[in-house]
């Protein structure tokens, strides 16, 4: 196990560095954090990305480490040294546009791709996250309004340094990498969760069970109106399978009252498994 999260580590880190070199830096779009930096620093003393990475992540780890515990920084120990040296040994690499919203959708897809694979091996890549936890835990303030503050800043002085309309381009790219990465560790398999009020609960229960060979979860409710008790059916089903659950329960009860929403991850039986 601790192989693959070491393989993911590698992978996303080397996708992470490839886009960067391919769409960003060519661009100058700094989409936030040490990397949208270090573009900013290359634009002003022609400083290599990767030393500029470096520069800030080492210490940031050395910080992480004394402030939030061996625990917490030796999970960023890796990427904060892994990424900048794929970024030196990618720098340079062709860029096959210089049209700077292609570059801010592809660069955002290819950075979030790279992202997501190193969240899912358990690691991380230093530099914002770890600075945004240091704040979270000496300000109280939230830790995600603390990455939007940094990526912000860097946003900011992009529209400075080089441009107002290459930190729109990057406000795209940032938005693309945030859904990637969501992209990345949920996928497209999202299930439904089921509801159902239903005066004929048991009969519903046991066509879910026998019938759409589904397990379900009895709770008990209580009407807000009457105070009445009641029985509250909730089963997770894949997309494919809300039609006939559908057709199962209005075929039992016409008035069954059920909702239904989206739920982005199920691990368990006849579902993803844990891990």
């Amino acid at each position: 196990m601790l192989t693959w999260q070491i393989i993911q580590l590698l992978i996303g880190s080397a996708i992470v560095a490839v886009s960067f070199n391919m769409f960003m830096v060519p661009n100058g779009i700094a989409s936030g954090g040490v990397s949208g930096l270090s573009i900013l620093v290359q634009r002003l003393s022609d400083i290599t990305p990767a030393i500029t990475q470096w520069a800030i992540n080492i210490p940031l780890f050395l910080a992480g480490l004394w402030l939030l515990g061996r625990k917490f920084a030796l999970k960023t120990a890796l990427g904060s040294v892994l990424l900048p040296l794929f970024v030196l040994f990618t720098d340079g690499i062709h860029s096959p546009t210089h049209n700077p919203l292609l570059a801010a959708i592809y660069g955002g897809i290819g950075v979030g791709l790279g992202l997501g694979l190193v969240f899912r091996g358990g690691g991380s890549t230093g530099g914002v996250d770890l600075a945004a936890q240091i704040l979270h835990k000496y300000t109280g303030l939230p830790l995600s309004l603390a990455v939007v503050c940094f990526d912000g800043c860097v946003i900011a002085a992009a529209g400075i340094i080089i441009s107002p309309e290459v930190a729109l381009y990057a406000l795209i790219a940032l938005f693309v990498t945030s859904k990637t990465i969501d992209f990345v560790q949920t996928g497209l398999q999202l299930s439904k969760v089921a509801f159902i009020i239903s005066e004929q609960s048991e009969q519903v229960a046991d066509a879910i069970l026998h019938d759409l060979d589904r397990g379900l979860t009895r709770l008990d409710g209580h009407g807000g109106y009457t105070g009445a008790g009641r029985t509250v059916l909730m089963v997770v089903v894949s997309q494919n399978e809300v039609p006939k659950l559908k057709q199962l329960v209005r075929a039992i009860d016409p008035n069954a009252f059920v909702i239904l929403s989206n739920t982005a991850e199920v691990l368990g039986q006849g579902f993803k498994l844990p891990g």
